[in-house]
């Protein structure tokens, strides 16, 4: 970005940095603020290898919808989908099955208009549609995603959560939150979904870099919250786990990782200190 960053668009929150810019500027977007940019960079001296973890998200959310579109999923639900970047669901969708259609829903304004130039400037907005809302809200967020006309609730959807569930508080009804979403799809739907944990990392080297970098973003907009393998797994109550279940990020589907960034972790994939999974509805 030059020096001079452009007027942030109504309802953009300046004063501190917020977590969707934030990973924007981690993978080397350009829809990030001053302030966004300290902070990444003061994350990067904290922990240099953030920007490798970030990555190795945004890779587990491509493999997870190539796996999916292959599998005769066409409909997308992406909650929490942050700012546009490389390896858009849509994107990665339509690569497998040029009918794929996907709604996007964020409650970064910055998120939700880069999402709507980017379907513009591609011609496929209608096919496509992007959302502002709270993924709190199930009812509402259900209800505008089917009002667009984008989706068929009489057919599988592919629900997608990936790298947002911890922003969500200890003390909120997350699972609640997640059961009310997976209730509302047919039968033959999918949970594809990713989450920080602690859990293997308590003898790691870097334990105290890890702690800073929470202290750092618990000071944003936008603070974390990590959840154990056992409630992380409790998520996917109900559903059939596809193989290999709950697992780090470079674990699942290890044979289909092309980022270099990534395959540096498969020796030690516990330090990417993410977890994932997929869970189809009977």
């Amino acid at each position: 970005m030059t020096t001079q960053d452009p007027e942030a668009p109504e309802g953009v929150d300046l004063d501190r940095p917020n977590a969707a810019r934030i990973y924007d500027w981690f993978l080397g977007g350009d829809a990030n603020w001053a302030i966004d940019r300290q902070f990444g960079e003061q994350a990067v001296k904290t922990f240099p290898m953030i920007k490798t973890v970030a990555r190795a998200g945004r890779d587990f959310l491509g493999r997870g919808v190539r796996y999916l579109a292959r599998n005769g999923i066409d409909q997308f639900l992406d909650l929490g989908s942050g700012v546009p970047t490389v390896g858009n669901v849509h994107e990665v969708a339509t690569d497998v099955n040029p009918d794929a259609r996907c709604v996007y829903v964020d409650n970064e304004p910055v998120a939700v208009a880069h999402s709507q130039i980017l379907l513009e400037q591609e011609g496929v907005a209608g096919r496509h549609a992007v959302l502002q809302g709270d993924l709190r809200d199930p009812a509402d967020i259900w209800k505008r995603a089917l009002d667009t006309g984008v989706l068929d609730p009489n057919r599988p959807i592919a629900l997608i959560m990936v790298g947002v569930l911890y922003f969500l508080g200890a003390d909120e009804p997350v699972a609640q939150t997640i059961r009310k979403y997976l209730s509302l799809l047919p039968s033959g739907s999918y949970f594809l979904s990713s989450h920080l944990t602690d859990d293997g990392l308590e003898n790691m080297a870097d334990a105290d870099s890890r702690e800073t970098i929470m202290k750092q973003y618990n000071r944003s907009s936008t603070p974390l919250t990590l959840r154990s393998r056992a409630e992380f797994t409790s998520f996917f109550d109900g559903l059939e786990l596809v193989e290999p279940g709950i697992v780090y990020l470079p674990e699942w589907h290890p044979e289909e990782i092309e980022s270099r960034a990534t395959k540096k972790l498969a020796n030690d994939p516990a330090f990417v200190g993410h977890l994932c999974g997929l869970g189809r509805k009977p």
